[in-house]
């Protein structure tokens, strides 16, 4: 059967995370700097553990006022240990628990500026090696950070999203548009059920747009999250895909 990682961003204080993790296979779980707290991080870790999800860092910009959705201008060096130093704090909580770290994915604007910028994301994959080598990083499929990865040897997930809109160049539709997120169950199932038979999805222009996809991405901070993560979950299923996320390296 072929297998498909399906994750969400949590450890938000916006969403209910104990009704969205039972239909994952990871989570990236906010580090303190767009939203969450130590406490948040802690008992976010716990409920992963519970339900056998993989755990993730979401590093953002230090940026709680906007919820890490507004770019900065940010040099290498700062955002190798901007990422670093957030890995290390959600590592902390993840090693008390008894477990070993999965992964690390940008959040909000770090993770679209890392996918067009070269330099940011040669650090930022960097911090995800110099901290672990054996992490998997994930990153907007076929984009500057997904190289960067590559290029580094880690372990690299090619992530698409359930409910974003894309442009005719495979980026994601900015949010100042007022249709850069779907808002109904039905048609983020469609675009999901595209990408997993085609390999595809069509742009908000009308364009096909190929994508690989190891990961598919759930936004967990909309207020529907919970309905969507067990409809996404059953589109995928019922595609033919087991829910499974990539293994890290040891």
């Amino acid at each position: 059967m072929r297998t498909i990682d399906f994750n969400c961003d949590l450890g938000e204080d916006c969403g209910d995370d104990a009704a969205i993790v039972p239909y994952l296979s990871s989570a990236s779980i906010a580090c303190g700097f767009h939203s969450g707290s130590p406490e948040t991080m802690r008992r976010t870790v716990a409920l992963c553990v519970a339900y056998g999800v993989a755990i993730g860092a979401h590093p953002s910009h230090a940026d709680r006022e906007y919820f890490g959705r507004v770019a900065h201008a940010i040099t290498p060096e700062d955002a190798y240990a901007l990422t670093l130093y957030q890995i290390g704090a959600l590592d902390g909580f993840v090693r008390a628990a008894g477990e070993r770290l999965h992964h690390v994915k940008p959040h909000g604007a770090l993770y679209n500026q890392a996918a067009r910028d070269p330099g940011l994301a040669d650090a930022i994959a960097r911090a995800v090696r110099d901290h672990d080598a054996g992490l998997v990083l994930y990153g907007l499929s076929g984009s500057a950070l997904t190289a960067a990865g590559e290029r580094l040897g880690l372990r690299v997930a090619y992530e698409a999203f359930a409910e974003r809109r894309y442009e005719g160049d495979g980026t994601l539709t900015p949010r100042t548009h007022s249709d850069a997120s779907i808002e109904d169950l039905p048609t983020a199932a469609a675009q999901v059920a595209r990408l997993l038979e085609d390999g595809a999805v069509v742009a908000r222009t009308g364009e096909t747009v190929p994508l690989r996809a190891d990961s598919i991405c759930l936004h967990g901070d909309r207020p529907d999250a919970a309905a969507f993560a067990r409809g996404l979950r059953e589109t995928i299923e019922a595609a033919g895909f087991a829910i499974r996320t990539m293994e890290r390296r040891t």
